[in-house]
């Protein structure tokens, strides 16, 4: 599903983010991508969705070089790819519910289809109870279950996440794993980039490290550590 062929990203004062990336991510796969602070694991992913473009090599996209992809048609290619970030990103003036109808909202979906598609997802994360409360009346792990139903609302065929329970405890941690875990099982594939062993460790899934734009390791073992 997703294809890196020679890739590599220099940033403005020969910055080398990414260098010689050759990656494979299948269709339905749970991929932790670790390394410390500075590795290339965010780049990575913004290649994946297209906010940055490679200064060398492909990205493909169920074959297609996203690369080739014109401008005014991006907003239609990441509707494939969902993305959660580790600082929510949430519109503050907006409930849980009205945030996730955002997401349909953009893509002109009918009322009908997000009065019906919104419960539904919320109730997936755990926060059916909570849909009429604002971002600032939630806590970090419900405000990031909020971020991952409106990533998810749409079925996306990916589902990136960038850091994720970077600013969570580790009860909340925990219950954002078991969720990304349980959307992969819903034929949906998973990026999670993270440099917390335990995540990873509990994820328990092929791991790819980077180390100064390198990748170091692909291991289907899944610790963090082998």
């Amino acid at each position: 599903m997703i294809r890196f062929e020679n890739v590599s990203k220099i940033y403005p004062g020969d910055f080398m983010a990414l260098e010689g990336i050759n990656l494979k991510i299948e269709k339905g796969e749970f991929v932790s991508i670790i390394g410390h602070s500075g590795s290339g694991k965010s780049t990575l992913l913004k290649l994946i969705y297209a906010e940055e473009q490679p200064t060398e090599g492909h990205v493909y996209f169920n074959d297609r070089p996203i690369d080739s992809i014109k401008r005014r048609l991006l907003p239609f290619f990441r509707r494939n790819i969902g993305t959660v970030f580790q600082d929510f990103k949430l519109l503050p003036q907006k409930t849980a519910y009205e945030n996730v109808a955002y997401a349909l909202e953009v893509c002109d979906e009918t009322k009908e289809d997000i009065a019906e598609q919104v419960p539904e997802i919320l109730d997936i994360v755990g926060l059916g109870d909570k849909m009429e409360k604002y971002p600032h009346q939630l806590s970090g792990g419900e405000k990031q279950k909020v971020c991952l139903a409106r990533a998810f609302v749409r079925r996306p065929l990916v589902l990136i996440a960038d850091e994720p329970t970077g600013n969570l405890d580790p009860s909340a941690t925990l219950e954002i794993v078991e969720l990304l875990l349980k959307i992969n099982t819903m034929d949906t594939t998973v990026v999670l980039a993270s440099h917390n062993k335990s995540i990873v460790d509990k994820v328990n899934k092929r791991v790819v490290e980077l180390e100064n734009g390198k990748i170091i390791r692909d291991s289907m073992i899944g610790k963090y550590n082998v």
